[in-house]
């Protein structure tokens, strides 16, 4: 039985993750900040991260710490290495949203967690297709 067959929730948390992910993925312009792609680019990780919780049967919190996520992860499920970087995206979650509290990102900063965000979509429907 696959992991979607037995949460449907998955496959919504998933699709809201790729949408993330395109929005994040779109094309810089002067009005678009750096700030605003990668907060989507934390947005499409959270849910991946929620996506694998949900298909192991695991209660999502309503939180958007990574770390914390990252731990509630079963055991027996084998995370990719590189997302084990997965929280340093957490501080694109709230702080970048309001004028004035944001740390400056740069385009380095984007490609970093764009290509966190883009492995943890993946890996999230390799492990809900499984």
């Amino acid at each position: 039985m696959s992991s979607n067959a037995k949460n449907p929730r998955t496959a919504l948390w998933l699709r809201d993750a790729e949408s993330d992910l395109a929005l994040a993925s779109v094309k810089k312009t002067k009005k678009i900040r750096y700030e605003h792609l990668c907060f989507h680019a934390q947005q499409a990780a959270e849910k991946a991260l929620k996506v694998v919780l949900l298909s192991c049967d695991v209660d999502i919190p309503r939180t958007h710490d990574l770390a914390f996520l990252v731990d509630l992860l079963p055991q027996t499920l084998s995370l990719p290495p590189s997302l084990l970087l997965l929280p340093v995206l957490t501080k694109y979650a709230v702080q970048h949203r309001y004028p004035g509290q944001e740390l400056p990102v740069n385009r380095r900063d984007y490609l970093k967690a764009i290509g966190l965000a883009q492995e943890a979509v993946a890996w999230a429907g390799h492990v809900v297709s499984a």
